[in-house]
């Protein structure tokens, strides 16, 4: 086999069964489009309401916008591949679509973090809040949550460019994804593995760990608040962000 810089995959989908690709088609064209829609109108209702111009659903307005690019930079692919029946895709396509998906995947990550960072501010320091989430650490937050996918994804892509694969091979999946490519390499790809294992278990570890901490803090002042009233309205503050993080990792 023929080892390339550029070479073409083929992405086998989700199904090999001649009779299932519409059926699939259909079902995950109406997810998609369910998942546009409801990202689209939580923008419009948070961007419509001044009541909700608050930092928590500034975030979960990020939180749906990252959503809609997540979902799409996988999803369009797909669909083509179950309507046409002709998964091929060049390394540069393949390249560009592990890219944003690993920066997409690791903001929801970073976003959720933020929010539960700003829950534990608002529950447990109320009237040190203003003083807590400053425009600047609110800035550097969601600045963090932009930058450090990107930096950490550009290193992912530039280190799986330099390496060699072989020709027009197949690829296990719906969509390029790391194991895969690297199953595929000509090349020694023990760095990249181990810089994949090292980068996805800190940004996948350490964000759970600070969310786990924040809500555990959370759930001990609502049990010490000796007033109903305060506990409903401390669990109402973080509802939206603890479905979105059920929702999430589970």
């Amino acid at each position: 086999m023929n080892c390339s810089k550029n070479p073409d995959f083929v992405l086998s989908g989700l199904s090999s069964d001649p009779d299932k690709p519409q059926l699939l088609f259909g079902l995950f064209l109406a997810l998609y489009l369910l998942s546009l829609l409801g990202n689209s109108l939580l923008l419009l209702a948070i961007g419509a309401d001044i009541h909700l111009h608050t930092l928590m659903y500034f975030f979960l307005s990020q939180l749906s916008l990252v959503d809609l690019c997540f979902t799409t930079t996988t999803a369009h692919k797909m669909l083509e591949t179950l309507w046409t029946s002709n998964g091929l895709i060049s390394f540069s396509e393949c390249l560009a679509q592990l890219y944003f998906f690993t920066v997409f995947a690791d903001m929801d990550n970073l976003l959720l973090t933020a929010m539960a960072i700003d829950c534990y501010a608002a529950i447990c320091h109320p009237l040190h809040y203003a003083l807590l989430m400053t425009p600047c650490r609110c800035a550097l937050l969601l600045g963090g949550s932009w930058g450090v996918p990107h930096s950490i994804s550009l290193v992912h892509a530039l280190l799986l460019s330099q390496l060699s694969f072989y020709s027009n091979q197949e690829i296990p999946h719906f969509f390029c994804d790391f194991r895969p490519l690297f199953r595929l390499a000509c090349s020694d790809t023990h760095l990249n593995e181990d810089l994949t294992m090292v980068l996805t278990g800190l940004l996948g570890i350490s964000p759970l760990l600070c969310i786990i901490s924040s809500y555990a803090h959370i759930f001990l002042a609502v049990a010490w608040s000796p007033s109903a009233h305060g506990k409903k309205k401390a669990l109402a503050t973080c509802s939206s962000h603890l479905s979105m993080v059920i929702l999430f990792y589970s």
